[in-house]
């Protein structure tokens, strides 16, 4: 059997196990080597992998996402990746309605990445307002400006005007959208419905994640970075969205001869160095997630103990 699977098209297969959603999140920072562990530990149950990367789903950025290696994805079934064009938008209740498919199947799972909000819209149950970005909308809403936008929403959702900082034009723009999109207020239509399942979280930390994050940006620029960047400039154009994002940007300041490719993989690490900061705080702000140090000779030991606890403890719940 081709293990390769890149997708959520697993209806031709059997069920994983005919039994409750066992859970097991591992998140963190980016370059913590979340993946690395997954597979391994996957492998010794013989489990799938859900990808927790907003970037990763789309098809085609692959260098600069750190998409698991076609190697990697035959060890182990991979998940919501490859399951959009770069063109399409995939919002946070899209992944949540894909990613709970899979659930369903039944059986040991892990969902794994630094996405912070996909995990939390997985293991809080958020609920969220299908609504597709609206770009015609979004248009005639910004042309009033941020004061008379508050204004609105202070009129249509108190509530959600309480929860939103005046100055906030991005959520302001979605709780008015939400709102003339549906009808509804958009407080009336979040909260949360934690699943009944049991979930385990875990997070990958490390002293040297600087030297980490330096590291995979110079492994990038070896893979072929710039090439994947031009590539995607010339089918998509410069101005699509994800050519702006955490080192797409920066190689493309490269290619337009803007900077040197030493400043691209300098900015890169950057850029991804502040990006891991926010990350930490986004992970360590959640304290029932335990930690585990990435950099220990003995973590895949460690990490395998506490599931194994966990799966015991699941068995005798259910």
């Amino acid at each position: 059997m081709d293990r390769s699977i890149l997708t959520q098209n697993f209806q031709d297969e059997p069920k994983i196990l005919n039994n409750t959603p066992v859970l097991i999140i591992i998140g963190g920072a980016t370059a913590t080597g979340k993946s690395g562990l997954a597979i391994k530990l996957a492998e010794r149950l013989e489990s799938i992998i859900l990808s927790a990367d907003s970037r990763q789903v789309y098809r085609e950025f692959t260098i600069g996402t750190a998409k698991p290696t076609r190697q990697e994805q035959n060890r182990v079934p991979h998940y919501l990746i490859d399951i959009c064009d770069p063109i399409e938008t995939l919002t946070v209740a899209d992944y949540q309605m894909q990613a709970r498919e899979i659930l369903d199947r039944g059986g040991v799972q892990f969902l794994v990445g630094g996405t912070g909000l996909y995990i939390k819209a997985i293991a809080r149950g958020m609920k969220i307002p299908r609504v597709a970005p609206q770009a015609e909308l979004r248009s005639q809403l910004e042309r009033l400006g941020q004061r008379t936008l508050y204004e609105m929403l202070q009129q249509v959702d108190t509530i959600a005007a309480t929860r939103i900082h005046a100055n906030d034009q991005v959520r302001t723009l979605r709780a008015l959208e939400v709102f003339y999109v549906t009808g509804r207020p958009i407080s009336e239509q979040q909260g949360e419905e934690p699943p009944s399942f049991p979930i385990l979280q875990i997070a990958l930390d490390s002293n040297l994640l600087e030297q980490r994050i330096a590291k995979r940006a110079g492994q990038m620029i070896e893979m072929g970075f710039a090439t994947e960047v031009k590539t995607l400039c010339e089918k998509y154009g410069e101005a699509l969205p994800l050519l702006n994002t955490l080192g797409y940007a920066e190689m493309r300041q490269y290619l337009r001869g803007e900077i040197s490719l030493a400043e691209a993989e300098r900015l890169t690490a950057l850029h991804t160095r502040q990006f891991a900061k926010r990350q930490r705080t986004w992970f360590r702000a959640d304290r029932s997630i335990e930690w585990f140090d990435s950099d220990a000779a003995d973590l895949v030991d460690r990490v395998w103990a506490r599931v194994e606890q966990f799966r015991e403890d699941a068995r005798s719940e259910l």
